[in-house]
């Protein structure tokens, strides 16, 4: 009696359980802070003797006695020998599988547990037990799967810094053979570089710290359900477990963490800077170095179409209205650029085999998905970069350098040619398309 008398002093009287941070109202009721701060904060009225509380009285204030009280008798209910139902003080016979939660006989009764599922304790904690076990298992899986990935993660990190490292010396050794004028330009390319680490790096670092992250939270589940899993009284095992995780589904707990989270790999790409720098660099200003550019000459096996003996161009023929040719290089891999002078003429197509920029009638069109392009001016060179590693192709106003459109195909990997097709004018053709070799 006199414990239940006990329990009913440090009762909170809103959420009718003990007291957690228990403050005192001007007219000395107690009550838990969470609970009468949501109450006052709809009516300003003692919840139990409906006295007003005025708004300097809303600065509540713990009761430290009330406090050490509470928290005596939060300990005391956790390790009584003889689990005991807080409603009904009955013994705890039963586990309701539906609330996962104890309960006594008189709870099975009650209306709050209708048509709730019911077992033994015993039978109750063996099943989730062996729910336990079977996840402890598979949370070790996933810490070393995830381990792996991290491993992966860390790995393309310094391939990436490592690749940085090797494209700043080689940056920085071709400025070097230009004039001084061109530091600002190197300057400007190295900032470019940069910035791109970084925003690769960073993307691969929320990767690596969310496997890390995954990582932690597997390791704490796993220390928990471990620690959990040493208690072998039926009783605290089943409180223990179920109270920490009350309000959590088992397919929620239970669920694999970070097995879902990919490795971003390193996607550091300078594209032609990477290889023709120099040359782009003479592009932008004639007087600078010594180009790089592939020196293609042109082939073909129509009967009717003539090769220039410079391989540059084809001679006119007037029996022969459109002509196709190709190099006779074949890209196999590497980096290749090449200009071909296609200009004033009202059609042609440049590129490689099945893959080509089109101008027809004032329209610019790709070959990969027929997308039409918007392009200021009427270019009269244009410019080819392909990099058979990136399986990208890239177009070029060669006479500025802007760039008109990059095409990402498959197929750019395997070996190909250069790709020419016009329209032969009518009447003389003195300027036919050509390829340029500086």
């Amino acid at each position: 009696m006199q414990g239940k008398l006990q329990i009913n002093l440090l009762t909170c009287p809103v959420c009718l359980s003990i007291f957690t941070d228990p403050v005192i109202l001007p007219c000395g009721h107690a009550f838990c802070r969470e609970c009468i701060t949501g109450y006052l904060s709809s009516l300003a009225k003692c919840p139990q003797c409906l006295t007003a509380v005025p708004a300097e009285g809303r600065c509540l204030v713990t009761s430290p006695i009330l406090r050490n009280l509470s928290e005596k008798e939060h300990l005391l209910l956790f390790f009584v020998d003889e689990w005991l139902c807080p409603e009904h003080e009955e013994k705890l016979k039963l586990f309701c599988a539906t609330e996962q939660q104890l309960a006594c006989i008189i709870c099975r009764d009650g209306e709050k547990h209708e048509g709730h599922k019911f077992k033994p304790i015993k039978e109750a904690a063996a099943s989730v037990r062996r729910e336990l076990e079977a996840f402890v298992e598979q949370v070790a899986d996933d810490i070393c799967a995830v381990e792996g990935v991290a491993k992966t993660q860390k790995e393309e990190i310094r391939k990436t810094k490592e690749k940085s490292l090797q494209l700043m010396t080689q940056i920085h050794t071709q400025f070097e053979e230009m004039h001084q004028f061109l530091r600002m330009r190197e300057d400007e390319i190295r900032k470019d570089l940069k910035k791109k680490e970084e925003e690769a790096i960073e993307k691969m670092s929320e990767t690596l710290n969310a496997l890390e992250t995954s990582l932690s939270k597997n390791r704490e589940l796993e220390e928990k359900v471990t620690s959990v899993l040493t208690i072998t009284d039926y009783e605290k095992f089943l409180k223990s477990w179920t109270k920490e995780n009350s309000t959590m589904t088992d397919q929620h707990l239970l669920s694999p963490i970070g097995r879902d989270i990919q490795v971003v790999t390193n996607s550091l790409y300078l594209g032609p800077h990477e290889s023709h720098l120099k040359f782009f660099m003479w592009k932008e200003m004639l007087q600078v170095i010594q180009p790089r550019a592939e020196e293609l000459s042109l082939e073909t096996t129509c009967e009717n179409i003539t090769v220039s003996e410079d391989g540059k161009s084809l001679i006119e023929d007037t029996s022969v209205r459109y002509a196709s040719v190709f190099s006779s290089t074949v890209f196999t891999s590497g980096q290749y650029y090449w200009e071909i002078e296609v200009g004033e003429r009202d059609y042609w197509k440049v590129g490689v085999q099945k893959s080509f920029l089109s101008f027809s009638k004032s329209n610019y069109i790709t070959s990969s998905q027929e997308t039409e392009l918007t392009i200021t001016g009427s270019p009269q060179r244009i410019g080819i970069y392909l990099d058979c590693l990136a399986k990208e192709l890239s177009f070029f106003d060669a006479e500025s350098m802007t760039l008109i459109h990059t095409m990402r195909e498959s197929s750019l990997s395997a070996p190909g040619r250069a790709y020419i097709q016009y329209k032969f004018s009518k009447g003389a053709d003195h300027n036919p398309p050509r390829v340029c070799w500086f």
